[in-house]
Formats: C-alpha cells, structure tokens, sequence
C-alpha cells in the first residue's frame, strides 16, 4: 500500500507544476512583450501598414537566422574543446606531481586573464591559413581557429571549475567508499564524480552563455556570422531606420538564445541549495 502512495504521489506531481510553470511563463515580462510583439507583426501583416525597415528586415531574416546558426555552432564546438580540455587541465590540477600542478597554474592562469579578443586574433593569425599534409593543402578556416580562441579560455575556466567541484566533496566520503574496500577509480566515478555534475552544471552553463557570446568576435577576423551577416544587411539597405532595427534585432537573438540558459541555471542553483 504504501508503495500505492508513492506511485499515485510520483504521477500527481507533474499535473500539479505544470500550471505553476504556465503560470511562472505568464508572469514573465519578456514572454509578455515577445506576445506584444507578435500581436503587433500580425496586425501589420492584416492591414497592409507593415513599415519598409521591417520589410527589409524579414527579407533578411533567413540570412540572419543562418549566422546565429554559425555563432552557435562557434560556441558548441568551442565549449566542447574547452570541456574536453578542461576537464584534463583540472584533473592534473590535482596530481601529487608539484611540476603538473605548477604547469597547470601557469595554463589556467595565462588563459583565464588573456583578453579573449587577443586570443580570437593569435588563433586566427598564428595558425596556418593552409594545412599540408601529404603533399595535400587542406584550408584551415577561420571558424575553426576561432573554435580554438575561444576554447582556450573556455577550458581554463572549466578547469577551475572541475577542481573546485572535487575539493568541495567532504574527504569523509573519500574515507568512508576506502573502508568499503572500494577501489580509488570506483571511488570517482560511482561517489564523486556525480556529484562533480551536478556542481559543475550551473557554471559551466553560465560560462557556455558567456561563450556564445563571445562569438560575436568571430566577425572580426572574416567569419560570416550573425554580426558580419547585420552589417552586410544594414550597408545594402542603407536605412537608418533599417540600421537601427537590425542591430536591435542581433541583440534580441542572442537575448533569446542565451536568456533561458540563464533561467535554466538559476533554477538548477536554487535546486543545489535545497539539496
């Protein structure tokens, strides 16, 4: 019976958050003025007043949508080397090898305080624009160096993250798994590193929202992205009023896709803290 209830209990509670969370969307102002403004295009669209900025704006929208495609994809890649890296950076953090560990400050150190403008440029610059191999020139694009700018940094970040995750895990338990007579790796990935996850979440959420838009730098060195893509739109228009739409609307892309990773990792820091 008593497992009745905790079935019936389990099945109940999605009815019951779901109004809460139609209820959380509706109280929130940027839903409401994303309806304002969809109310707006739809009267536009029904009477025939569309203004000529906005005209423009929706031809160009395809083209825009398409560089926001390439900014996240910058941002995934970059976020999956700096990861990757990370992840091996911090845990040689960790070593009892003093020479590792110093070599580890020194990498996080230098990639944490790097401007990551001037990172996006060494990349760019510093690699080969062709790479031979074989006696075959492959291109190395400039995308993909600036994957590498931004990883750099991602990976220094994620490396402090990583480590500061592990010295947050009580040594007790360390002790405690010891008596059990488990082995140090079944250690890590049963006790530890789970826990690692969902510590290191929230950050490292925060920091993939701090990359994508770092992204926009991407246009600096020649990558046809989402800002590169508003600035070939506003010079072939030649609109203020365009110019000023635009630009607002770059803003408000990167705003809808970087808003709700924020949202998401405040609500997985509130459930952290009730845990």
């Amino acid at each position: 019976m008593a497992n009745d209830l905790v079935l019936n209990a389990g099945r109940a509670r999605p009815q019951a958050t779901l109004p809460a969370l139609l209820s959380a969307v509706l109280r929130d102002p940027w839903f409401v003025l994303l309806l304002a403004l969809v109310a707006l295009g739809v009267g536009w669209a029904v009477t025939g007043t569309t203004p000529a900025a906005v005209q423009a704006l929706w031809h160009w929208s395809p083209a825009l949508l398409r560089g926001l495609g390439v900014n996240i994809q910058i941002s995934v890649l970059a976020m999956a080397l700096g990861t990757i890296a990370g992840l091996v950076v911090g845990a040689l953090s960790l070593s009892p090898s003093r020479v590792l560990r110093r070599l580890t400050r020194a990498y996080v150190l230098l990639f944490r305080n790097a401007p990551i403008l001037v990172l996006v440029y060494f990349t760019t610059y510093v690699f080969p624009f062709e790479l031979n191999l074989g006696g075959w020139n492959l291109p190395f694009p400039d995308w993909i160096k600036v994957v590498i700018g931004l990883g750099l940094p991602a990976s220094a970040n994620v490396a402090e993250i990583f480590r500061g995750a592990i010295q947050s895990i009580p040594s007790a338990q360390w002790e405690a798994a010891q008596s059990l007579a488990f082995r140090r790796t079944q250690i890590f990935r049963m006790i530890v590193l789970p826990q690692c996850v969902r510590r290191m979440l929230p950050s490292w959420m925060n920091l993939y929202a701090s990359i994508t838009m770092s992204t926009s730098l991407a246009s600096l060195v020649g990558v046809h992205d989402l800002v590169d893509t508003a600035t070939v739109a506003s010079n072939t228009v030649a609109r203020s009023d365009f110019t000023i739409l635009v630009y607002f609307t770059l803003l408000a892309l990167f705003f809808a896709y970087c808003y709700p990773i924020a949202r998401w990792t405040r609500y997985l820091e509130r459930r952290h803290e009730h845990h």
